[in-house]
């Protein structure tokens, strides 16, 4: 497969570049600086130098034409303002969903974030992250030229993936390691029978594989 993956320096995208290319996967990364080119030759991907929230539609379009599949795991990142949730998280999620139906990409995952919510209450920071995530996320479900999942992982840690976890529609609040949201997301592209779910992802107990195909209904 050939998966193109927006936001190809994130600390969960490069975890799933290695994992892809380990597996004989073609992977492009999407990134906004050139000097982080060489973190993703590295990891086995293509770097693709493309401002997400400068470039068009068609812009990005043509960087996935050719793909079987989308990953969006681009974020403003925790040190960003109110704008940049809007322009990243929210905006660019979309011009990137956008994007994928012009270059006729169907498989198309997103990373989105547990609590995520369009009509989330509050003016705090994490609160329009909340908002604009949700918002993203309802945009990619209402397109029906895509064949979607949203993944919500919950509280993000750097501790070793295990390798066991809990996916469903509903968790309930927790941890997860990005090694294990990265295992994941690899079987997600590979699964296109997860296609119209929305999955929450914390630790738990079932191997990622067992995991993926039971919710795909294997």
């Amino acid at each position: 497969m050939r998966i193109v993956i927006a936001g190809g320096h994130g600390q969960i995208a490069l975890r799933l570049e290695r994992l892809l290319a380990a597996r004989g996967d073609e992977v492009a990364g999407i990134i906004r600086k050139a000097e982080q080119a060489e973190d993703l030759r590295e990891a086995g991907a293509e770097p693709v130098v493309l401002d997400l929230e400068s470039a068009s539609v068609d812009e990005v379009a043509e960087r996935l034409r050719g793909a079987d599949a989308a990953v969006f795991a681009a974020g403003a990142g925790p040190g960003s303002g109110v704008a940049r949730k809007e322009t990243v998280d929210k905006a660019a999620a979309v011009l990137f969903a956008d994007a994928a139906v012009q270059a006729g990409v169907r498989r198309f995952v997103i990373v989105s974030s547990m609590g995520a919510d369009p009509r989330h209450q509050g003016d705090e920071i994490f609160d329009v992250y909340l908002r604009a995530k949700g918002e993203a996320d309802a945009y990619v479900r209402g397109l029906d030229a895509l064949d979607w999942t949203v993944l919500r992982p919950g509280q993000l840690t750097d501790d070793a993936g295990t390798g066991l976890v809990r996916l469903e529609a509903r968790t309930g609040r927790g941890p997860i390691p990005r090694d294990d949201v990265a295992a994941v997301l690899a079987e997600l592209v590979d699964t296109s029978a997860t296609a119209g779910l929305t999955l929450e992802l914390i630790s738990g107990s079932t191997p990622v594989s067992v995991a993926v195909k039971s919710v795909a209904g294997n």
